[in-house]
């Protein structure tokens, strides 16, 4: 696994051991932010599962502003911080945010932010997590006012979103579904 493009394009990153992580492949990762390229440069994003940490430090690679990044996993938070030690370096502590809580604590832990940017990876068998994640975030205020929502799920996984939520786009990877969706504040 490595860093597709940006600043720290090529950089290694390391994932957890074991079943427990399943990191976004090398090719979905690259087809996803080829997609969001134009939305990336500036962004605030939260990733609420974050594993490896690698979409938010693709992110930040590609032009990010800032990134918050959560994990249930302690050997995850530590390869998390390993990896934005390699990808950020001296800029790691201005540019990211990584705690170990799940999403419920994670919201509220980033309760100050206003993000542009939300990536849900949670593991395919927390359905509800997705709507409940995106229903926390609306109520918290903590979208901003055209926030854009990426989810990536098993192609079997049927989801549901609040309907301030609109997925415009679905993109299949194997057995693997990415959802775009946007937050339109005035719905």
């Amino acid at each position: 696994m490595r860093i597709i493009g940006g600043e720290a394009r090529g950089r290694r990153l390391f994932a957890p051991s074991g079943n427990e992580t399943r990191p976004t492949s090398d090719r979905t990762r690259e087809s996803l932010f080829n997609i969001l390229s134009f939305d990336i440069p500036g962004s605030v994003v939260l990733d609420l599962f974050g594993g490896t940490g690698a979409l938010a430090l693709e992110a930040l690679s590609r032009g990010a502003q800032y990134a918050c990044v959560s994990d249930k996993s302690h050997e995850a938070v530590k390869i998390i911080e390993r990896n934005a030690e390699t990808v950020l370096g001296a800029d790691r502590k201005k540019k990211i945010s990584i705690v170990c809580a799940d999403y419920k604590r994670a919201i509220s832990l980033f309760r100050e932010k206003k993000f542009t940017i939300v990536f849900l990876d949670p593991p395919y068998a927390m359905e509800s997590a997705y709507r409940e994640a995106v229903s926390l975030l609306i109520e918290s205020d903590m979208l901003d006012s055209d926030a854009l929502v990426v989810m990536e799920r098993n192609k079997n996984t049927k989801i549901e979103l609040p309907k301030e939520m609109e997925i415009f786009d679905s993109r299949d990877y194997r057995d693997t579904v990415v959802d775009f969706a946007r937050w339109r504040k005035n719905i």
